[in-house]
């Protein structure tokens, strides 16, 4: 009896062919025999799977951020039961920084189809990311959440908090992957911001997260 396939699981192991080679390359020098040879398939089979280059990108784009989702989710469980929304924006923050091999590839690549969806016109006719506003809502909503629960300042508008957040993460992450800071220095700034606005009786609330 033949084997039977599972095409899912196919897709995701050329997805993380491609997020591999593109890690050591960049995404604009990857090409899909490439990613093919890395996965150890043919390039038959890859654009058996997807059709074109650009396909190929997008799923990898979904895979990458699926992942990014999963890293979220293990640095909040690892602290236990209803952790608070500290440390949940803690969370979302720190995995966002290129702290480690995995997280390094995500910021870099993240930031690669960023680019590349604008300048190539087959990825800009796609949304870049399905819900491009799902980081900044959590986010926002988490501040609003610790304002009603009193250990946020109350002063502080959540929407604007978020986008602020959001924007540091991704400049430091940057500037890591540059050489220009320390992750350690990157992470002090993110908490010492985290501290402003999250308070308790005029205290900071402390994250309990992993760094």
């Amino acid at each position: 009896m033949p084997k039977r396939v599972d095409h899912e699981e196919r897709r995701a192991q050329i997805a993380e062919a491609l997020i591999r080679v593109a890690g050591r390359r960049g995404l604009h020098a990857v090409g899909m025999r490439d990613v093919a040879a890395e996965a150890g398939v043919s390039l038959r089979l890859v654009q058996y799977y997807f059709d074109t280059k650009e396909k190929l990108l997008l799923y990898g784009l979904q895979h990458l951020t699926d992942r990014f989702t999963a890293r979220v989710g293990a640095r909040v469980a690892a602290v236990g039961p209803d952790p608070g929304p500290r440390v949940m924006v803690e969370a979302l923050l720190l995995a966002s920084l290129p702290t480690d091999e995995e997280s390094r590839t995500f910021h870099l690549l993240y930031s690669s189809y960023a680019i590349l969806s604008v300048t190539d016109e087959a990825l800009a006719a796609q949304p870049f990311i399905d819900n491009p506003d799902a980081a900044e809502n959590a986010m926002a909503g988490l501040v609003e959440q610790a304002q009603g629960a009193g250990v946020a300042d109350p002063d502080v508008d959540a929407r604007t908090e978020a986008i602020s957040l959001l924007a540091m993460a991704a400049t430091m992450g940057t500037s890591i992957l540059v050489g220009q800071r320390s992750p350690e220095s990157a992470i002090a700034v993110l908490r010492h911001h985290l501290d402003r606005i999250f308070t308790v009786a005029g205290r900071p609330e402390r994250g309990t997260g992993p760094t």
